[in-house]
């Protein structure tokens, strides 16, 4: 029960996005259409998950026992970048269409605070292996639904009379902080 809470907790009620305020550059980059929101939303599970389980284990098997936990931020700094450089060139080897919608988010991912937010979260709190990939997924899994939410919101917000002062970005953000809102409702589960 306690790693179901675990999920259950990073997925919906400390989101990254809606909670954390973390991630918000692809979060408000990517959402305007359903397609390139799934897209980015399946490479930030594969890359959170991948670089968090590769984090907790460069941590606990090369730093601690070499008494680096120092040097742990630009390790996981340049994994991360690695990590999805990785995940670029799969991606634009099987799916150059999706390559092209994500555009320059993709690389941004490297920059994504939401990747190096759960690796380091990993560690803080101690987690072992199995907790480490259960937190990865939820924050992950976090991410993508809120982003798959809001591009579904925005694209219905494209065929609606919106005042001109409030189309774009403003309206996002007004639509994001209610979501927020939402979801803090939630904080009461767990």
């Amino acid at each position: 029960m306690n790693l179901f809470t675990l999920f259950l907790s990073a997925l919906l009620i400390n989101n990254i996005i809606l909670a954390k305020f973390i991630g918000i550059c692809p979060f408000i980059g990517v959402s305007s259409k359903v397609e390139p929101a799934i897209g980015m939303g399946l490479a930030v599970i594969f890359v959170i998950f991948g670089a968090s389980v590769l984090a907790w284990l460069l941590y606990k098997f090369v730093l601690v026992p070499l008494e680096l936990e120092y040097m742990e931020l630009i390790c996981f700094i340049l994994l991360i970048a690695a990590f999805v450089q990785f995940v670029e060139m799969f991606i634009k080897k099987t799916s150059p269409s999706l390559y092209q919608q994500l555009g320059i988010y993709l690389p941004l991912i490297t920059t994504n605070c939401a990747v190096l937010y759960a690796a380091q979260n990993n560690i803080s709190e101690g987690y072992n292996l199995i907790e480490t990939m259960v937190n990865s997924l939820g924050i992950a899994g976090g991410f993508m639904l809120m982003l798959v939410i809001f591009a579904t919101i925005r694209e219905r917000l494209q065929g609606n009379n919106i005042p001109k002062a409030f189309q774009g970005n403003p309206i996002a953000f007004i639509i994001a902080a209610i979501m927020a809102l939402a979801f803090s409702s939630l904080a009461g589960l767990v």
